[in-house]
């Protein structure tokens, strides 16, 4: 499918499949988007800890490089597990304006470098980020109570509803150890009763610009 690089409402960057009408982040505002939903609403429940974070959709990696540069404000350490099916080629990378409109001109190496990474291999980022990448379908996902946080990111239940479904939901749920969290962009009701069907607790939130809700799970 034809790709094209795009720049969203608040500048930042993303890619764009004209063929379903979808981009990897919201056409109002990627950086913005992955702040409100990722950080604020996810990321922001931890501090001063050691967490694992599994994020559903690597894709551009504006996700992990934020967190990467959070962590060391929340004086977190954090393992990092990215799974992608269908990686973003390096050519698209290189346009990815992220380090420029995170002020993060400095760590830009690091965006390229976590891209660069072999698959299926630990990487220690830096003395709180460890990052391994995952090519991998969600549905083969097999980890049993490992990760406080889930970043679901993945296509819209538009264009991919097999990724939303209690199926993929219950991996997820299995997948967090008790107590942990999952947040998406997404505030679908169908969405949200596959999420309580298999066993979260979800509270809709504020979405980001553009969105008027998301939501948030939770596994008691």
């Amino acid at each position: 499918m034809k790709r094209n690089i795009i720049v969203t409402g608040d500048g930042s960057t993303t890619i764009h499949i004209p063929e379903w009408d979808e981009q990897y982040h919201s056409k109002h505002g990627a950086v913005q988007e992955a702040k409100h939903v990722f950080i604020k609403n996810g990321l922001s429940l931890f501090s001063n800890k050691e967490i694992n974070i599994l994020e559903i959709g690597f894709g551009t990696g504006l996700n992990c490089f934020i967190t990467f540069l959070e962590a060391p404000k929340m004086h977190l350490t954090i393992n990092y597990v990215g799974v992608e099916a269908y990686p973003v080629v390096f050519d698209e990378v290189e346009k990815m304006n992220y380090s420029k409109t995170l002020e993060a001109k400095e760590q830009g190496d690091v965006f390229a470098a976590m891209h660069r990474l072999s698959w299926e291999e630990q990487y220690k980022i830096s003395n709180d980020f460890n990052l391994i990448k995952r090519k991998q379908f969600f549905n083969e996902i097999n980890d049993k109570n490992e990760f406080n946080l889930i970043y679901f990111d993945a296509f819209g239940a538009r264009v991919q509803p097999e990724l939303w479904t209690e199926e993929i939901f219950k991996i997820m749920f299995k997948a967090l150890k008790s107590g942990g969290v999952l947040v998406t962009y997404s505030a679908k009701g169908s969405v949200r009763r596959a999420m309580q069907a298999v066993g979260f607790t979800v509270e809709k939130l504020q979405g980001p610009p553009g969105k008027r809700e998301m939501l948030r799970a939770i596994k008691n």
